[in-house]
């Protein structure tokens, strides 16, 4: 009987859940069930691009429970092609998406198996985005992406074009202020991307020179470096937060700890962006030669920190405070050119 009453309750608490609106909801999925949870919110999105990957639903050496999924994307792009992206992600469904300028704390274990990319291509593990409308103009990269760079992890935070000071210039001649992010202006597509957390025994000089500039609209406090990429299982939990007119508040953790604040600006604003923001993670990268595979376990979702961290303690939450106000787009030899997303 007393089983029987713990699993009503249980359904009762996914029933209030589905009730609520998205921005309350709490998720969670332990890939336990031979597929995707219905109380995860989660799917393994049919498109040209993934219809080349591979998802497999395994109890061999999960984080948590029996279970976990291992996404793997597969050499699938033409020698050559232009443009061509591979990749194996898992998504948010539609119905939970979050209002873009909602706060949502996400948890999630990650587990990079072998063999580990040690190349400069682009690889990302997990990423945050706002919708965007089939007319949009252009392509907006996401607004917080966990990236491997040769064989390091490395988190980024990408906003609209906002003032930047190269480093060594009459501005910054020795470096950025305390504070201020590590940035690469990326002018052909209006966007500044920051690097706000790096792999312990990273610098910024080989992780990557191009972010070579300062820009003082994002603010980061640095608390420790990630672990590396080789450890194994690792459990982050993350505040989503974005705020492209400079009211943005992102929180990152990972095994416990907490490795960096990010405020200011973040994400995107203007034509063609619709209302939410939305999560996925799994394998994308441009065209390489091997699979790349990456395990994920006990997905969490939830509006307060409480909902989703496992080991160590939450953030203080942060006092009322102004944004950071949005600042004129810089026409000045300031602005450099930047590498594609």
């Amino acid at each position: 009987m007393l089983c029987c009453a713990a699993a009503i309750g249980l359904v009762g608490l996914f029933a209030v859940s589905a009730r609520a609106g998205p921005a309350q909801r709490i998720l969670h999925d332990g890939f336990e069930q031979g597929g995707f949870a219905p109380e995860g919110g989660l799917f393994y999105k049919d498109n040209p691009e993934q219809r080349s990957g591979r998802v497999i639903f395994d109890g061999a050496a999960p984080y948590s429970g029996a279970g976990a999924v291992t996404v793997i994307a597969t050499p699938s792009c033409l020698p050559h092609a232009v443009g061509c992206s591979e990749r194996a992600e898992i998504w948010e469904r539609p119905e939970v998406l979050v209002p873009f300028h909602s706060t949502v704390w996400y948890g999630f274990a990650l587990r990079l198996n072998d063999p580990l990319a040690q190349d400069d291509r682009r690889y990302v593990i997990a990423q945050w985005k706002r919708e965007i409308l089939p007319e949009a103009v252009g392509d907006y990269s996401p607004f917080l992406a966990l990236r491997l760079y040769r064989g390091r992890l490395g988190i980024t935070v990408e906003t609209d074009l906002i003032p930047s000071y190269p480093i060594g210039g009459s501005e910054r001649p020795e470096g950025c202020l305390p504070g201020e992010a590590l940035v690469i202006s990326r002018t052909e597509a209006q966007q500044t991307r920051a690097l706000v957390a790096m792999e312990s025994g990273t610098t910024t000089e080989n992780y990557p020179s191009y972010f070579n500039a300062c820009a003082p609209g994002i603010r980061v406090k640095h608390h420790a470096d990630l672990p590396s990429a080789q450890q194994g299982w690792i459990d982050f939990v993350v505040r989503s937060q974005p705020g492209p007119d400079g009211d943005g508040h992102i929180e990152i953790l990972a095994d416990g700890v907490h490795i960096a604040t990010v405020t200011g600006h973040i994400g995107h604003s203007g034509p063609g962006l619709d209302d939410n923001q939305y999560f996925k993670m799994g394998p994308y990268r441009a065209p390489a030669p091997l699979p790349w595979s990456i395990s994920y376990d006990d997905f969490r979702r939830g509006p307060r920190c409480s909902d989703v961290i496992r080991i160590g303690q939450c953030p203080p939450e942060p006092q009322a405070s102004k944004a950071i106000g949005k600042l004129p787009l810089s026409t000045s030899s300031d602005v450099r050119k930047g590498e594609g997303p």
